[in-house]
């Protein structure tokens, strides 16, 4: 199989290898889930509905060119002014929401307990339970103090006293505005209802802070394409809170919206207010002018022909001079490139291009005529032009103090009778879903970084073949359970005498058969059991496999040539003294060092005393002719080593060993681990024949299922294991 291809079996193996883990993971999870939901402070929402009607555009008052200013109100613009700090400063303004006030001893879930209390403050800061209540209206501090806080110590009669840390900031009495010695400091308490002494924390927070939080906790979105309808939602832990604060934002909004309308009406009266005094002196210039022509030339009234003309040259002036005003009113709003200022620029120039028609008509006329007409067109038109603008001014003013804006607030704000957070059941199945993948993210995250073996096929891939599989075996478990709680002290029973039916031991009696055909061929009736590391079983490996040899009538002598560690000798009831390194070092004899056991035809002899340099023993010309004289008198000889990785012995054991098997630890021992260990005895001229793969586990992601286990018992050991 592709490395790069995922094995699905494996990974549901794994799963069902660790589904207690899984459970207990995500059980634990959930039930932190619920613990935060039952003790999370419950966040409620208020909502209001805000219409934004379309807007009369351009200058008030001028009917007759409204339709080309019409616009539609942008409800993305009206947004953000609604979350405009222009509209949230006059909020906190009016509820004080700058000044922070908590009781010093905060009770238990608290959190529940001032927001109740803000029912009780109305529009003031502060903090009331059903002991206490602090109110305040005024806290201004300097710049320093700003989000630093202050301790009000209550003191009797409504007396008072705020510190910082330990230094005095100033005294006072509810219901009167106290200052410092500096005045940079004022405070003003309405209501103190507290027990002399009782403390609170008082703070004011940086206003763009609180800002910041408004906008938070304000959402605003238009309902529906191009309605208009905005609506606004606002949330906090408090009910009574957020619907006040909810009902002065829509209300600030509103306010502003109306002052914006007003000052159209108001520019507009400014520019006809400036204008006025000129147009009223151009029409005494020009009525003095005519009266004065009048007397100088004796003339006479105008004919009827020049009165029409008058008349005609007298409406175009008009409407010159109402097409300027509109003008100048649109250059502040648009470009010249707007189709609005286009249009009254075209209309300009159909005016202009009449009046030179009628100028050209008023050449024709006698040069008194033409004179008398210019001076009574002058007048007229000034006056015309000069009534036009008192009633716009009118107008404006009247529109000014009756101003409306294009806002209406259609529903009040009003709070969700139910919780919007936390969402119990959402957090419960969240909890529930993430504890799963918390947990199976930790198995996978664990296998992948595991490399321990887990099955004989990954030994067999990298060329070593694999001549046993022993299982773990429950009564082993007991077995070193005891040694372990007696210290490692005293005798460990013999698993192929205490329980010769056992699992682990009929894989030892199938090891035992594939053992004789693979040392058919060899010079010496040499055994070596190595392993990589210490920890694996081999010590257990090596004993019982000499009691299941001895056991079919073969002459077994065990040895156990970890002169470090040893502790073959407790299998055996034994001592270590009077062992290999004794007879190593010329201290003992062979027969005083070879020991009967309880087990027919098996011997041993034990490591003995801690020598000082073991490999310099076992390179001792003694080693090699204790083997030769022991090669005549047993059938068979197994030498149970020390770790190949730690020490350097195996390598020199193997050179007189015919046979050599690695015993390794399933789950323990990596394949890398086993390499190594075979690469450094192969640099000893010491070839390893096969493995033995020890506590074997029958794991459903192992791939090595449970076939061939229940056939030896029916106790199922599946689960359990030993260290062997």
């Amino acid at each position: 199989m592709d490395n790069d291809e995922i094995d699905l079996a494996r990974l549901w193996g794994l799963m069902l290898d660790n589904r207690w883990l899984i459970v207990s993971v995500t059980a634990c999870v959930f039930v932190l889930a619920g613990v935060y939901a039952w003790l999370a402070t419950p966040v409620y929402r208020a909502d209001a509905l805000l219409q934004v009607e379309d807007k009369q555009g351009g200058v008030p008052g001028f009917a007759e060119l409204s339709e080309m200013f019409v616009q539609e109100s942008s409800a993305v613009a009206e947004i953000e002014i609604l979350r405009s700090r222009m509209v949230l400063n006059d909020v906190i303004d009016q509820l004080h929401l700058d000044i922070r006030v908590e009781p010093d001893r905060v009770p238990f879930f608290g959190g529940c307990c001032r927001g109740a209390a803000r029912i009780e403050l109305g529009r003031l800061a502060g903090y009331a339970d059903n002991e206490l209540a602090l109110a305040i209206s005024e806290l201004t501090v300097p710049r320093a103090l700003i989000g630093e806080e202050m301790v009000l110590v209550a003191g009797e009669q409504n007396r008072y006293q705020l510190f910082r840390e330990e230094t005095l900031l100033l005294e006072g009495i509810a219901g009167e505005r106290a200052s410092n010695s500096d005045n940079t400091l004022y405070l003003k308490v309405d209501t103190l209802i507290a027990p002399a002494g009782t403390r609170f924390n008082v703070s004011k927070a940086n206003r763009l802070a609180v800002i910041k939080n408004l906008q938070a906790a304000l959402s605003v979105a238009e309902q529906g394409k191009n309605t208009g309808m905005l609506r606004a939602t606002f949330t906090g832990t408090s009910p009574a809170r957020i619907v006040a604060t909810l009902d002065a934002i829509t209300e600030s909004y509103l306010l502003q919206n109306i002052k914006r309308l007003s000052a159209e009406a108001e520019n507009s009266l400014q520019f006809l207010d400036r204008q006025l005094p000129e147009m009223k002196a151009g029409l005494q210039s020009a009525e003095e002018k005519l009266n004065a022509y009048r007397l100088q030339s004796e003339s006479v009234d105008l004919s009827l022909e020049t009165a029409s003309v008058l008349e005609r040259v007298v409406e175009l002036e008009s409407k010159l001079n109402e097409l300027s005003f509109k003008e100048s009113e649109i250059s502040r709003l648009y470009t010249s490139e707007h189709p609005a200022y286009q249009t009254l620029r075209q209309q300009r120039a159909r005016l202009l291009e009449e009046r030179d028609q009628l100028n050209q008509q008023i050449k024709t006329l006698p040069e008194t005529q033409q004179e008398i007409l210019r001076l009574t067109r002058d007048v007229q038109v000034n006056q015309e032009i000069y009534v036009q603008m008192l009633n716009k001014v009118q107008e404006l003013r009247i529109l000014k103090a009756g101003t409306v804006g294009n806002v209406r607030i259609i529903d009040g704000a009003m709070v969700d009778p139910e919780p919007v957070k936390p969402k119990k059941s959402l957090i419960l199945a969240l909890g529930l879903v993430l504890g799963g993948m918390l947990a199976v993210g930790f198995v996978l995250l664990r296998a992948a970084f595991h490399r321990g073996i887990q099955s004989p096929e990954q030994l067999e891939q990298e060329g070593m073949p694999v001549y046993g599989v022993i299982p773990k075996s429950d009564v082993q478990v007991k077995i070193s359970d005891r040694f372990k709680r007696a210290r490692q002290q005293g005798a460990l029973s013999l698993l192929a005498v205490e329980n010769p039916a056992d699992q682990a031991i009929e894989a030892l009696r199938s090891l035992r058969t594939s053992l004789h055909f693979a040392m058919l061929e060899s010079v010496n009736p040499v055994l070596m059991i190595c392993g990589p590391s210490a920890a694996i079983g081999k010590s257990f490996v090596s004993a019982n496999l000499s009691a299941v040899l001895a056991q079919i009538d073969k002459k077994v002598l065990l040895i156990d040539a970890d002169m470090r560690r040893g502790h073959l000798f407790r299998y055996f009831r034994a001592s270590r003294e009077n062992g290999l390194s004794e007879y190593l070092s010329g201290q003992r004899q062979l027969d005083e060092v070879i020991t009967t056991t309880q087990v027919e035809n098996l011997s041993f002899i034990a490591s003995g005393q801690v020598p000082p340099n073991p490999a310099e023993l076992l390179m001792h010309p003694r080693w090699a002719a204790l083997l030769e004289q022991l090669a005549g008198k047993f059938d068979l000889i197994i030498i149970d080593t020390p770790p190949v990785l730690a020490v350097t012995e195996p390598g020199i054991i193997g050179q007189y060993a015919d046979t050599a098997l690695m015993v390794v630890r399933f789950d323990v021992n990596a394949v890398k681990e086993v390499q190594a260990a075979t690469e450094r005895l192969e640099r000893s001229n010491v070839k390893v024949k096969g493995a033995i793969l020890n506590c074997m586990e029958a794991r459903a992601g192992s791939g090595y299922g449970y076939y061939g286990y229940d056939y030896y018992s029916s106790d199922s050991n599946d689960s359990k294991g030993t260290r062997t």
